[in-house]
């Protein structure tokens, strides 16, 4: 018997929570100069876009935006089988930008850890910080965000869920519980 779905943020939060992460980002970084957003594939470039919409709502200024894959720098590639490789885009020079990088779910920071080699492979940016819409727990490496959308507790059995509509907008954020074994 499967267990329903326990609804997180819906689409009204996931826009509090994003326009809540923006104006951070904007406080924390007085504004937008070399600033830049990196969202890590999939599902963090997306949210980098919403994040890049909001602070030019807000700023008037259209922030750099490009998108990461780290399928290559991942230290638990061979454990994981073949993967799909994306296409990292980063359109801009890094060298002495505040890079954000933009991830939908932290877990257990190895994303975050391959993310960062792939940016220090591009150029030299000045900081690296981490905006995250849910962190998850379970951190198996000294990373802590810089911004989250939610903190939510979770057992390792479970699972985070990010729903985008077909326009890539996110509209739910879902835990979703294991199937239990009494059937």
């Amino acid at each position: 018997m499967a267990h329903p779905d326990t609804v997180i943020l819906n689409q009204s939060g996931m826009e509090r929570a994003l326009t809540r992460i923006a104006h951070e980002i904007l406080e924390r970084n007085k504004g937008t100069a070399e600033l830049v957003l990196v969202g890590i594939r999939s599902g963090g470039d997306l949210l980098a876009a919403e994040l890049q919409q909001r602070i030019a709502r807000i700023e008037g200024v259209e922030v750099p935006l490009g998108a990461i894959d780290v399928t290559m720098y991942r230290d638990d590639i061979s454990s994981r089988g073949s993967l799909p490789v994306g296409k990292t885009d980063i359109p801009f020079d890094l060298d002495g930008k505040q890079v954000i990088l933009v991830d939908d779910v932290l877990y257990t920071g190895r994303t975050i850890r391959a993310a960062m080699d792939a940016v220090i492979d591009l150029g030299r940016p000045r900081n690296i910080q981490l905006a995250v819409l849910i962190d998850r727990g379970h951190r198996e490496l000294p990373i802590r965000p810089d911004y989250v959308g939610r903190n939510v507790p979770t057992a390792r059995e479970e699972t985070i869920q990010v729903v985008f509509d077909e326009q890539h907008v996110p509209v739910e954020v879902s835990l979703v519980k294991p199937l239990s074994a009494e059937g």
